[in-house]
């Protein structure tokens, strides 16, 4: 059994996890009935949920703690990608819904949530989420909350005795160890998650929004493999897809199946660490990332709401269809901040449009039947995006200084 377990840890992640989805696939089809196979997803997520905010109170804490005056880190060039690249994918994916429009057959909403009542609100919100109680923002995983508390609290440590900061980084040492250790899981976990999607869901309720869900995985596709590519190709004068290709594969295929940014954070703090990134740089990179570098949030906001103007047939001009880009950015931004995510965004870029909260209401509730694909794509493209932006502004930095570039995992 030793020998057995060694062989298979020397397996890589990625090809254990494939392993895993085809496992998943034949289960479903085999033993739909046998729902004890789901268990093993929900115990992964769960496990990657818990330990993540402890993860990252720990290891920005730790970075900024034993930060040393004159070591730089990138965080104002990964935060200008991230923005960057959120506009870009709204502006694509208004230019799709033009080129191929799409129209609902609107249904009646079957949530009571309560979408914002503009981006006043939802910046509100991530400032009230800015200035939570630290165990509250533990416990509720609340990231803007963990990462201003890690933050203050790294701060203030950074004229502690050595022995503190020791301390806190052997903290962090320990929460990644159990890191390592719950994503050893992975493949089991993916093979029971693969196996609940396909049993509880199915893909004939999403027939009758085929053309819909074309128009937004296009665009989120689209995103991937070309805009962002695009982007690292501008920054580093290179060939990027051997980086982006890397970051979708060891990233964006266990985002896809866990449909959190979330629980994604300890994989992206795994990928960085394999790139060899900056510990500085990456512990606040990522789980920043997974709150404000929303590509695929934006991408969703703008096909929905769009596919709801077309519907009513609601003439757009190029001017407004540009400041959908920008809302659609700017809340994306926010709307982790609100119960909900992107889908409670809709109502208030369709107010752009004078478009009234209970046909929108009804766009969300459409969200909601396509979000079983849709969620999926929109998490796998936010969350690889925040290592590609990370690793390509660190590379950028070490050919400006003259270093030699970072191996392609």
């Amino acid at each position: 059994m030793k020998e057995l377990m060694l062989k298979w840890n020397r397996i890589s992640l990625v090809k254990r996890i494939l392993a895993g989805i085809i496992v998943g696939v034949v289960l479903a089809l085999i033993v739909p009935g046998a729902t004890g196979f789901s268990l093993f997803g929900t115990l992964f997520v769960s496990a990657l949920k818990a330990v993540a905010p402890v993860l990252v109170l720990f290891l920005v804490m730790s970075a900024i703690s034993n930060h040393q005056k004159g070591r730089k880190t990138n965080m104002k060039s990964i935060l200008v990608l991230y923005g960057i690249s959120t506009f870009l994918a709204g502006l694509v994916a208004v230019i799709a819904s033009f080129i191929f429009p799409a129209r609902l057959s609107l249904v009646t909403s079957s949530t009571d949530l309560t979408p914002p009542e503009g981006i006043v609100q939802v910046l509100e919100t991530l400032l009230f989420n800015i200035v939570d109680n630290p165990v509250s923002a533990l416990m509720n995983a609340n990231y803007i909350g963990i990462l201003a508390w890690a933050i203050l609290l790294g701060i203030a440590l950074r004229n502690a005795k050595e022995g503190t900061k020791s301390l806190i980084s052997s903290g962090a040492d320990a929460v990644s160890q159990i890191v390592k250790w719950v994503i050893q899981f992975a493949p089991f976990g993916i093979m029971g998650l693969v196996f609940d999607s396909i049993t509880t869901n199915g893909l004939a309720s999403l027939l009758d929004y085929g053309r819909l869900l074309l128009v937004l995985i296009g665009c989120m596709l689209f995103v991937a493999l070309v805009m962002n590519p695009l982007i690292v190709y501008v920054k580093l004068r290179e060939n990027p897809y051997p980086l982006v290709l890397t970051c979708l594969k060891e990233s964006g295929i266990t985002a896809f199946f866990t449909r959190s940014s979330a629980a994604n954070i300890p994989i992206n703090m795994r990928l960085c660490e394999k790139l060899k990134l900056n510990p500085d740089t990456y512990s606040v990179s990522v789980p920043l990332g997974a709150t404000i570098n929303m590509s695929g949030a934006a991408v969703t906001i703008s096909v929905l709401t769009l596919a709801a103007v077309h519907t009513l047939g609601i003439e757009v001009d190029f001017g407004t269809a540009l400041i959908l880009s920008v809302v659609s950015a700017v809340s994306a931004v926010g709307a982790s901040g609100v119960a909900g995510g992107s889908l409670l965004i809709i109502p208030l870029a369709c107010s752009l449009f004078g478009i009234s909260n209970d046909v929108a209401m009804q766009v969300v509730g459409v969200g909601f039947i396509i979000g079983v694909l849709q969620d999926s794509f929109e998490t796998a493209l936010n969350s690889s995006s925040d290592v590609l932006f990370t690793a390509t502004a660190e590379r950028a930095k070490q050919r400006k200084e003259g270093n030699q570039p970072l191996v392609n995992a």
